[in-house]
């Protein structure tokens, strides 16, 4: 495996959003990150090119049985200009274990993340300075090679873009409302559920259209098997604090180890604050509601890092948690989280990884 990235400069620049115009995933900077695999020379012909179409043969095997992994991670300007990755090394180890699952060669975390630092110091500029935005960052392998026989690919390609992301939150942190999946599966253990993989993201769209057309933001998902056991919204893992206590969904093989739901788990243990990693059904959920102990609940993922929840839909009964209000204790985590990732607050884990010359 080389270690030497080539750079190419683009010689045309686009032109940047304004500030209000961002959204998530609308509009990529200058230049991406590319290396090949093959056999024979392993990743190989590390590189930074101006941002540019990938070119594909139509047999390849990524088309066809969906051998791709990704991750989703976010770069951070602060008030002093500095720019702070969040837990970098956490994502590179995940995507490793993604693919192992998908059986596709490992890259070296090493050098994936001097190759990320690299076309970040390149692309400097497209890192917004407003508040609540960053610029997230997409590396994802896909399978090339041409062949439609059912068996790993021997080619691959690992690339990184990355995408200016407006404020999650642009009117201040507030709940949403969440539908319960009572139909549809999405992942079992043993599957590929704990993999980053767009399969199980293509598995969801279904239910999530459902949601949507009843005015619900996302699916919450059920074990496939008891049909009870709550697992994780559809880009996020979830905390619920019932009577008291917090609660959430233990790694059972079928939902994804998120590098925000580990930080909180470090925090609330920094906190002394007990949480109970264990089986949360549904039924504990309703009857909780029903005698007045559904206290609080919240998603955790890179995109909104803390995402309050409001309400969940079940079965025609809405539970409305807390009064529909985010909760003291998620607001708490929301604000330490962003204070660490932004740079305003101290940062006692060693999480954050600044990106310099």
């Amino acid at each position: 495996m080389e270690d030497r990235i080539e750079i190419s400069l683009s010689t045309c620049k686009k032109l940047k959003p304004e500030p209000d115009r961002l959204g998530f995933g609308k509009a990529f900077t200058d230049h991406m990150f590319i290396m090949d695999y093959a056999p024979e020379t392993g990743w190989h012909r590390p590189r930074i090119i101006p941002y540019q179409p990938i070119q594909l043969d139509p047999a390849a095997k990524v088309f066809h049985y969906g051998q791709t992994v990704f991750e989703g991670m976010k770069a951070y300007r602060t008030r002093e200009d500095r720019i702070l990755l969040f837990r970098p090394g956490k994502h590179f180890q995940r995507l490793n274990r993604s693919n192992e699952r998908l059986c596709i060669p490992p890259v070296r975390e090493e050098l994936a993340l001097e190759a990320l630092k690299q076309l970040l110091l390149i692309d400097r500029d497209w890192i917004p300075a407003e508040e609540g935005t960053s610029l997230y960052i997409r590396p994802f392998i896909i399978a090339t090679e041409p062949l439609l026989g059912v068996a790993p690919s021997n080619h691959y390609q690992f690339i990184i873009i990355l995408s200016q992301v407006g404020a999650y939150y642009a009117e201040g942190i507030r709940p949403v409302k969440i539908m319960v999946e009572a139909d549809y599966v999405r992942a079992v253990n043993g599957g590929v559920g704990s993999a980053k993989t767009a399969g199980n993201y293509a598995a969801g769209l279904k239910a999530q259209e459902t949601a949507s057309g009843l005015g619900y933001a996302q699916v919450l998902w059920l074990d496939g098997v008891q049909r009870r056991n709550i697992e994780e919204v559809g880009s996020m893992n979830v905390f619920f604090k019932l009577n008291g206590k917090l609660v959430t969904p233990y790694l059972s093989g079928s939902i994804l180890d998120g590098t925000i739901r580990d930080s909180i788990l470090h925090l609330l243990k920094h906190w002394e604050i007990p949480v109970e990693e264990r089986i949360v059904t549904i039924d504990e959920l309703v009857v909780a509601f029903r005698h007045g102990g559904f206290e609080e609940a919240f998603g955790t993922g890179t995109a909104a890092v803390i995402s309050p929840i409001g309400e969940l839909y079940w079965q025609g009964e809405r539970l409305l948690i807390g009064k529909g209000d985010t909760g003291e204790l998620t607001r708490r985590l929301y604000d330490t989280l962003t204070g660490i990732q932004y740079g305003r607050l101290a940062d006692p884990f060693g999480w954050t990884v600044e990106v310099a010359e």
